[in-house]
């Protein structure tokens, strides 16, 4: 997690040169002789009160202003002032989209099982004063609760649901979060689930399962393509059973085609060359193989 408002300044330069400025005339006053050294120091603390007094925000940013130690407004995008003294900015609050990344480690599922989950949430800050005022640190305030509800919402879903349904427990989580944070003015745009790792001998287990499952599919399309085949074959059964012509035309064909094929050897019964004249079957397939040679 990474705190993007740590290290960065507000120091303004046209505070800087209000300052320096106001410096430069006291000292040329001073050169001439027309200052006394208690004068420069008046003209010192005011050139400070008016550099502490001179602010500017970002475009992207609001300051929370406190008087006195009581909220009393925003200030900003741009130049504006304070009193001094009275006044002090308690913090800048960036109002872009920010992106949070949080994991649940070994974290059990509803059915008992281990895992690693990645994520990410991108969120904003929609009202400022809510923000500075109800919680302390809302940064590390978001990616704790979003940690947190990881967590419920893994210990809620099963292990496959988890695998199959990733954009469901986004939404669901990104639910979670929104109740928690639009009290502090902040909401969550979208969540998104990197990763979620599971142990390596459960790994292997649930790959044996799904190719145990892949093979008894094939077995039971292959089964079931046989039951079709057959099918078939009762109902040209029933067609031949009364059409004994048929049945040697279908006979003649199959080994009409069994004879096409090169380097092919059929054996038939004697009575079946009687009965199905595969003499004649014979010299015109020998009749085609030749015509086939001189093409």
């Amino acid at each position: 997690m990474i705190d993007l408002n740590k290290g960065k300044s507000h120091v303004n330069s046209i505070a800087l040169v209000a300052f320096f400025v106001i410096i430069g005339i006291g000292l040329v006053f001073a050169a001439v002789k027309m200052m006394t050294p208690l004068g420069y120091l008046l003209v010192v603390f005011l050139a400070m009160i008016l550099a502490s007094a001179i602010k500017v925000a970002d475009q992207w940013e609001k300051a929370v202003v406190l008087r006195m130690g009581k909220f009393i407004g925003l200030r900003g995008p741009g130049l504006f002032f304070i009193i001094p003294i009275f006044d002090r900015i308690d913090k800048f609050v960036d109002q872009r989209v920010r992106v949070t990344d949080f994991k649940a480690e070994q974290t059990l599922t509803k059915d008992t099982v281990p895992v690693n989950v990645d994520a990410v949430v991108y969120w904003t800050v929609w009202d400022v004063e809510k923000t500075a005022l109800e919680v302390q640190d809302y940064i590390t305030a978001v990616y704790f609760i979003a940690q947190t509800g990881l967590r419920d919402i893994i210990g809620k879903h099963e292990l496959a649901d988890l695998l199959m349904n990733r954009e469901k427990i986004a939404a669901a989580l990104q639910v979670a979060l929104d109740e928690h944070t639009n009290p502090w003015g902040i909401t969550c745009q979208t969540v998104g689930i990197k990763d979620i790792v599971i142990p390596d001998a459960l790994a292997d287990a649930m790959s044996k399962q799904a190719q145990a499952e892949r093979e008894r599919q094939a077995r039971i399309i292959l089964g079931t393509a046989e039951t079709e085949i057959s099918e078939k074959f009762k109902q040209a059964s029933e067609n031949y059973i009364d059409n004994p012509i048929a049945l040697q035309l279908r006979g003649m064909n199959m080994l009409f085609e069994g004879l096409k094929e090169k380097g092919s050897l059929i054996i038939v019964p004697s009575s079946a060359l009687e009965s199905m004249n595969l003499g004649a079957v014979g010299g015109l397939t020998a009749l085609a193989e030749s015509q086939k040679k001189k093409e």
